[in-house]
């Protein structure tokens, strides 16, 4: 009995997976499993089951059971066991095999065009790990439930054909994913041609053609334009190949518009390769003629562009977003334009946009907001359908670094991993299999909506830039490169030597290529001129326009009254939490006249208004929906909901029938990223209130570099208008240095050519004037609002109704109470948010008549006029105090001390009253925080000391 058990045990044990995958082979398809095996499963299905029962077994559990129980009878007639058992075991193997190349083939994949990195030993990789030895070479497996290249194959012809899939110009990362039917797709793509390309003659002459418009223009500015600045794509010009495939074939999957991010590194061959930009607009550039009048400008390899090509599908408009130097961050601004351009469209899913990202190989594996971004891919509020990915991998981040000190993993690519998304990584020196790959990438997007990348392995030919000598740090390196000929000239030999092209073809495309530069034509056939799509937006009615506070924002009183009703009405049923019922309620009130509105019913009404005539609003920020001192409530939650997507209710969606979209996320624990992506979607969408807030002001130097490089400079830099809103809350609590400040000096310092607005309102009407004034003025400027904390249920800060229904915004509001006599009034302190109510309450205290208070809401640009018209209402004024919540050095004094020195007269003084200087923004201790804010609000009053201005 022992030697049957042991004859027949390979039918369960260790190989009971293996026999477990060939029945349901078996159960999906009979002929899909070899005859000795459909033969015994057949006779299975007339085999009583083990508990006795007349019942065929077809589960897994029952079968294994069953395969136990005929093990201990004897030999299964239909199989020799011994030799079955082996061939089960090289079954397996086989199996293993496969799986292994598919997991760690990329490493073995020939992807280095200098040849400089030895391949790794990998036991998996090798047949003889599995028990194979040269014997088993021509033994035939039938690999069709596990191999998509082919049905029966020998082990040899299984070995070569998963290493030219895996281990030669394309290396394939993709295992990792979770969803079985994305991997299967992607085996399939690669294993039905094993990764190897085979194009017509026409395609191939089409690449080759690309590939001398890429290296051609390099070669041409190097020669006319000695030493400047390129960032020379020459050594990666397969990129160009990839890129033109991309777009023509997202064109022919009926793509209509493409938003492309990327750094310097051959954007100028893109510009003119790829956009169409004429050579002629290009070499003015480099010759400092071009003629765009812009207050600052930017270098050449820094600017964007848009134009409309032609493709299988159709017009397909092209636009290149402006990119600073620092080199990741414009990837969520191109992610925001993609996502305002899919709203414009309806598009859903990203089947009409497509955004591409190309990134370099260092940048892309050391910059944090790639990581930032990546994670926007599939949330609700940032997903753009998915983002083709291209590393330009020239395989060194600078001219001195040392590859081993670049990153930590073993791919520059390794962060997609926390998407799942594919990589193909591919040698630039094989275009064909670039432009594969390209496909490859471009169809699993449109299929599956996910990122993926294509990692183009290359190299540089020069240094950083053209001034910069790599020999000196890189001497190996650049060895090899110096002897390499170039990727034209090695893929034209290629095609030579097949016959696909005559000898003299080459050069005559070079030499027509250079004919074209010198003739300063497009290089893109065709470039289609005078396009128009319906989704274009008309951004003329906002540009140019002379900066002026005015605007109507008033709204009637029966509309206010309509809208309030709306917003504070939820369905039937709908169970809300009792502390919102009673926000509701209050609200309600507040609609009918009944109490003063509050910060939240200001804000609500504004945006109810606007969405009402027309005016899409969309706010993100990590607490937007409920507001991080719960102040907003624009989601109600159903108490009695059971799960997360159901029992959601926002009534800012139901104000009226055709009224505009209303958007409210809650987004991803990320500053730098979301505010670079709301930046982008305002760039694209004028038409939108487009709104980030902050958690907490303090975290927006989280988020410093989009601030500076696109918010602040965008318009000065390359003429790119922005509406962008920032609410960032600010106010000094006692909560410490990181929940008390939004840093205005910050703001304020980089202000100037009324690139933005910041200001720092101080009631519910002023919010709702504010809010609305920035939509209804002809123009797009960023606007920072220092949004309050305690103000926003401070009674003093309410306003009636009426207040929304005349009036507008006001940059600067005067004294309010009655009781002071403007002709008695020697002193006046100026200030600005939450301490101007601070002052008055102490102002009450002391009796101290004799001071009026007026508070600046905006702080930029400076209201001058306002300002004056306030100050000349105080005949005996002798004194001007700022007075501010935060220390000395920091929030506005340093930069708007100029301004208010600027409006008072002779003989008058001006002096400073706030916290001393510091390092931090706010004292961490209570105690300490509660004496400095009576320490200012004396010095408010006191006699004049310490710095003092005398005009």
């Amino acid at each position: 009995m022992m030697q049957q058990y042991r004859s027949n045990s390979y039918l369960f044990g260790g190989n009971a997976p293996y026999i477990e995958e060939l029945y349901e082979a078996y159960l999906n398809n009979p002929g899909s499993v070899p005859d000795n095996w459909r033969a015994y499963f057949d006779a299975m299905q007339h085999v009583p089951a083990v508990d006795g029962s007349d019942k065929p077994d077809v589960a897994h559990a029952p079968v294994i059971a069953s395969f136990a129980e005929r093990a201990k009878q004897g030999p299964i007639r239909t199989v020799t066991a011994t030799a079955d058992a082996e061939m089960g075991r090289k079954r397996v193997g086989a199996t293993q095999l496969i799986a292994s190349y598919r997991f760690l083939g990329n490493r073995w994949a020939n992807l280095d065009p200098l040849q400089r990195q030895e391949r790794p030993a990998i036991q998996e990789l090798d047949p003889s790990f599995y028990g194979f030895t040269d014997a088993d070479m021509d033994t035939v497996f039938n690999v069709s439930n596990t191999y998509f290249g082919t049905e029966n194959a020998s082990l040899r012809d299984l070995l070569n054909a998963l290493r030219d899939t895996y281990c030669r110009s394309i290396g394939a990362e993709f295992m990792y994913i979770s969803d079985p039917a994305q991997k299967r797709w992607l085996q399939e793509k690669l294993e039905s041609v094993r990764s190897t390309p085979n194009f017509s003659p026409e395609k191939k002459r089409h690449i080759l053609e690309r590939l001398t418009a890429a290296e051609g223009l390099e070669r041409y500015l190097h020669t006319k334009y000695v030493g400047q600045k390129r960032f020379s794509l020459e050594g990666g010009e397969s990129f160009i190949a990839s890129m033109d495939e991309a777009i023509q074939r997202a064109g022919s999957k009926g793509v209509q518009e493409i938003v492309i991010g990327m750094a310097h590194r051959g954007r100028l061959n893109v510009l003119v390769n790829i956009l169409g930009k004429t050579p002629k607009d290009l070499f003015s550039e480099f010759e400092h003629t071009a003629t765009e009048d812009l207050p600052a400008g930017d270098v050449k390899y820094h600017q964007g562009f848009s134009s409309d090509v032609t493709s299988p599908g159709g017009p397909i408009h092209l636009s290149l977003a402006f990119n600073p130097s620092h080199l990741e961050i414009v990837n969520p601004v191109v992610e925001g334009s993609a996502k305002a351009r899919m709203v414009r469209r309806g598009d859903k899913d990203g089947s009409q946009v497509l955004p591409i990202l190309v990134h370099g190989d260092a940048a892309f594996a050391g910059q944090g907001v790639v990581m930032e971004t990546l994670n926007l891919a599939q949330t609700r509020g940032y997903g753009t359908g998915g983002t083709l990915h291209i590393v330009i991998n020239n395989q060194i981040g600078f001219t001195t670094s040392d590859p081993r000190d670049t990153r930590s993993t073993t791919y520059c690519s390794d962060v997609v991993k926390m998407i799942e998304a594919p990589v193909l990584h591919v040698n630039g020196d094989d275009p064909e299999a670039v432009v594969l790959a390209t496909q490859i990438a471009l169809d699993y997007r449109m299929e599956f909506k996910k990122d993926i990348v294509v990692d183009i392995v290359c190299f540089r030919k020069l240094g950083h830039n053209e001034q910069d000598t790599p020999a000196l740090t890189q001497p190996l390196m650049y060895k090899k490169i110096g002897k390499h000929p170039g990727t034209r000239k090695v893929y034209a030999d290629k095609l030579v030597t097949q016959g696909v092209l005559p000898a003299d073809a080459p050069d005559a495309l070079v030499a027509e290529y250079r004919a074209a530069m010198d003739a300063g034509k497009h290089t893109v056939d065709p470039v289609i001129s005078n396009y128009k799509s319906q989704y274009a937006v008309d951004w003329m009615p906002f540009l140019n326009r002379k900066w002026t506070d005015a605007a109507d924002t008033a709204v009637p009183v029966a509309e206010l009254q309509r809208l309030a009703s709306r917003i504070t009405t939820v369905p039937e049923g709908f169970k809300v939490h009792p502390l919102v019922e009673k926000v509701l309620a209050d609200r309600a009130a507040m609609g009918r006249g009944e109490i003063n509105l509050d910060w939240g019913m200001g804000e609500h009404l504004a945006f109810a208004s606007l969405v009402s005539s027309g005016y899409a609003v969309r706010i993100t920020g990590q607490d937007a929906g409920r507001g991080t001192f719960t102040h907003r409530h624009a989601v109600l939650h159903d108490q009695n909901r059971e799960k997360w997507d159901a029992g959601s209710y926002i009534p800012l969606q139901n104000v009226a029938d055709n009224q505009a979209r209303f958007l409210v996320i809650d987004s991803v624990l990320s500053e730098e990223a979301v505010l670079g992506f709301e930046y982008g979607y305002s760039t694209a969408e004028p038409n939108t209130l487009t709104i980030w807030e902050a958690q907490f002001g303090d975290f927006v130097n989280g988020a410093q570099v989009v601030i500076d490089q696109f918010i602040s400079s965008g318009e000065v830099k390359w003429g790119r208008a922005s509406g962008l809103v920032m609410m960032l809350p600010h106010g000094y609590e006692g909560q410490g240095p990181e929940h008390s400040s939004a840093r205005p000096e910050r703001f304020l310092q980089l202000c100037a050519d009324n690139n933005m607005q910041v200001v720092q309102p101080t009631t519910a009407a002023q919010i709702f004037h504010l809010l609305r004034r920035q939509m209804i003025r002809l123009f797009r400027k960023p606007l920072v609002i220092l949004t309050p904390k305690s103000l926003l249920r401070n009674k003093d800060a309410g306003s009636p109704l009426l207040d929304l229904a005349k009036g507008s915004f006001q940059t600067v509001i005067g004294e309010v109470d009655e009781k002071i006599d403007a002709k008695k009034v020697k002193r006046v302190i100026a200030c600005s948010g939450k301490v101007y109510y601070d002052l008055v309450n102490t102002r009450k205290e002391r009796g101290a008549n004799d001071v009026a208070i007026i508070r600046i809401e905006q702080l930029y640009p400076f209201p001058h006029k306002a300002f004056a018209a306030e100050l000349k209402k105080f005949p005996a004024m002798t004194e001007l105090v700022w007075a501010q919540d935060e220390p000395q050095n920091q929030g506005a004094w340093f930069q708007i001390q100029h301004n208010i020195f600027e409006n008072i007269e002779e003989g008058q003084k001006l002096a400073y009253a706030g916290r001393p200087a510091s390092a931090s923004p706010a004292v961490g201790y209570y105690d300490k925080h509660y004496a400095q804010q009576k320490a200012l609000l004396d010095q408010a009053f006191a006699k004049l000391k310490g710095f003092v201005l005398t005009k």
